[in-house]
C-alpha cells in the first residue's frame, strides 16, 4: 500500500538502515572467523534495532525479535538474518573500536547537507551553529573499566563514570538538533592524568573539521569554553565561536567593557511589552595578559512588561557584532539550551535511556557494561537512532503525519513497539502506513504466535 504522504527517497528509513548496514560492514572483524556464529554487522544491527525502538531491556527485545525465527522483524525492517543472543552480542559489540562508528555520523550529515536540508539551519551563509556540552550517561561505585572516570569521596569510596563531550547543529527556529559524533571523555592507557571537557571539545573541534573541511561552523558552549587556548582551538581549525561570558570567570573584560561611558546598543520593545536590551563591543581584550586575545562582546537583557529582568546573558565571539547582527547572534548564543533540552533530556528522559545505568532504567535493566567499548558504543547507538528519528522528523511526510496523529513522541512509540511485538511488516514505511490507514489496511502480515 502506497503512503498518502511523502516520504524523500534518500532520507527514508530503507535508504539510512541500508546506508548504516554498508558502514558496519566495513568494520574490520578481528575475530577469529571459523569459530564466530553470528557476523558483527548483525551484532551492531540488532543492538541498533534495539535502541531504535527505544527498548529498556536488550534481552527482552531479543527474545520478542526471536518468537518466528524464520520471519521476524529484524530480518525484514534491518536486514538481520541470524541474530545474536544477548551475551554474545554484547561481546561482539565490546570489541568494536567506537571510532569505527564515526562514518555513519559523517554520512547522515553529508546526506542532509547535499539535499540542501542544511542551508535553513545556516546563522550565516555557510556558517552551521555547532552546540557543544559534557553529559555523563553511566555512573556506578562497582561496574567499572580502564576507560571510566574516577572521583574518590572523602569516606573513600569511588564513583566510576562514562562522559562524552557532545555536539549538536542546531538553529533558534528549528526544533530538530542534529547530533554529530561525539568525543568520548575518558582516560586514556598509559595515562595517570583523568581527562576532562576542555580537552574533550579541542579533540572534537579538531575531528569535526576533519570530517568536514568545507562546512563553516561556530561553535557555541558554556563558560567553561571561553578561554584562550580553546579559542585559539577554534581559530586554528577555520572556524567561528560564540562562547558564554560570565562576569565572574572575566573580570577584567567586564572592567574593561564598563569603562566605557557608553556602549553601541539596541532596544526592541515586542508585542507583548517585553523589552529585549542589546549592547556589544568590538575587539575587547580576554583578559588583562599581554598576550591577550581580542574578542568581540555581546550581552543580552530581557526585561518584562513589569520591568524585571528575567533573562541574561553575555558572550564573546570573533563576528563583528552590528546592529544588522545582533539579534541573530542573540539568538544564536540563547540556542545553546536546546543541547541540554532537546538533546540530553530527550535522551534521558524521553524513552531513550541513554542514562545506562540500573537506577535510570526500568525494573533495573540496562544494556551493559562490558570490558573495552561496549558502554560508549550503546551512547553512539542510542545517539544514531536519535538521529534517525530527528531526519525523520525534520524531512519524512509519514513520520510527521504519525507524529500529528499520535499527538506524543511517546505515544507513537508505544504504537510501533505494540505493531512489532505482534505482526511482522515488510517494511518500516508499511509500518506507517498501517498506523496512518487502518481502516484501509489488509491485515495479511504474518501474526506472531
Amino acid at each position: 500500500m502506497a503512503s498518502l504522504t511523502k516520504t524523500k527517497k534518500h532520507l527514508s528509513f530503507t535508504a539510512l538502515r541500508m546506508a548504516v548496514t554498508s558502514h558496519f560492514q566495513a568494520i574490520k572483524d578481528n575475530r577469529q572467523q571459523s569459530k564466530c556464529d553470528y557476523s558483527q554487522t548483525e551484532a551492531l544491527m540488532s543492538a541498533f534495532a534495539c535502541m531504535y525502538f527505544q527498548e529498556p531491556s536488550l534481552a527482552q527485545f531479543q527474545l520478542r525479535m526471536e518468537e518466528d525465527f524464520h520471519k521476524n522483524n529484524l530480518r525484514t525492517l534491518f536486514g538481520v538474518e541470524n541474530i545474536p543472543q544477548n551475551s554474545q552480542l554484547r561481546d561482539i559489540v565490546d570489541a568494536v573500536p567506537s571510532d569505527e562508528l564515526a562514518p555513519v555520523f559523517k554520512d547522515l550529515f553529508e546526506r542532509l547537507r547535499r539535499h540542501k536540508h542544511l542551508e535553513e539551519y545556516a546563522i550565516f551563509p555557510n556558517t552551521l551553529l555547532c552546540v557543544i556540552d559534557g553529559t555523563q550517561y553511566h555512573s556506578s561505585k562497582d561496574i567499572h573499566c580502564e576507560q571510566c572516570l574516577h572521583k574518590t569521596h572523602r569516606n573513600g569510596e569511588i564513583t566510576y563514570s562514562h562522559a562524552v563531550l557532545q555536539g549538536a547543529i542546531m538553529h533558534p527556529d528549528k526544533k530538530q538538533v542534529l547530533p554529530v559524533m561525539p568525543e568520548a571523555i575518558q582516560n586514556k592507557d598509559g595515562t595517570e592524568k583523568q581527562d576532562c571537557e576542555s580537552n574533550a571539545a579541542k579533540r572534537f573541534i579538531a575531528h569535526l573539521k576533519k570530517a568536514h573541511p568545507r562546512q563553516g561552523f561556530a561553535i557555541c558552549g558554556d563558560g567553561l569554553m571561553s578561554h584562550q587556548p580553546m579559542i585559539e582551538t577554534i581559530k586554528d581549525n577555520g572556524m567561528h565561536y560564540l562562547l558564554v561570558a560570565k562576569p565572574g570567570d572575566h573580570k577584567y573584560l567586564f572592567e574593561w567593557v564598563n569603562d566605557f561611558s557608553e556602549l553601541p546598543s539596541l532596544e526592541v520593545i515586542d508585542d507583548k511589552g517585553r523589552t529585549h536590551q542589546y549592547r556589544w563591543k568590538n575587539s575587547v581584550p580576554l583578559h588583562g595578559d599581554g598576550n591577550a586575545v581580542n574578542v568581540n562582546f555581546l550581552e543580552y537583557h530581557l526585561i518584562n512588561a513589569e520591568g524585571k529582568i528575567t533573562y541574561r546573558n553575555s558572550w564573546v565571539t570573533d563576528f563583528p557584532v552590528s546592529e544588522h547582527n545582533i539579534i541573530p547572534l542573540v539568538n544564536a548564543g540563547r540556542c545553546r539550551w536546546k543541547i541540554e533540552n532537546e538533546c540530553f533530556n530527550t535522551l534521558k528522559n524521553q524513552g531513550y535511556y541513554i542514562d545506562h545505568t540500573p537506577r535510570a532504567l526500568p525494573s533495573g535493566r540496562n544494556y551493559g557494561h562490558g570490558k573495552k567499548h561496549l558502554s560508549y558504543n550503546m551512547y553512539l547507538l542510542t545517539l544514531l537512532a536519535f538521529y534517525f528519528h530527528q531526519i525523520f522528523e525534520l524531512t519524512d511526510g509519514a513520520y510527521q503525519a504519525c507524529r500529528v496523529k499520535a499527538g506524543s513522541k511517546r505515544y507513537l512509540w508505544e504504537v510501533f513497539r505494540g505493531t512489532v511485538r505482534f505482526l511482522v511488516m515488510d517494511s518500516w514505511e508499511e509500518m506507517m502506513d498501517l498506523y496512518l490507514n487502518p481502516d484501509d489496511y489488509e491485515v495479511t502480515k504474518t501474526k506472531k504466535s
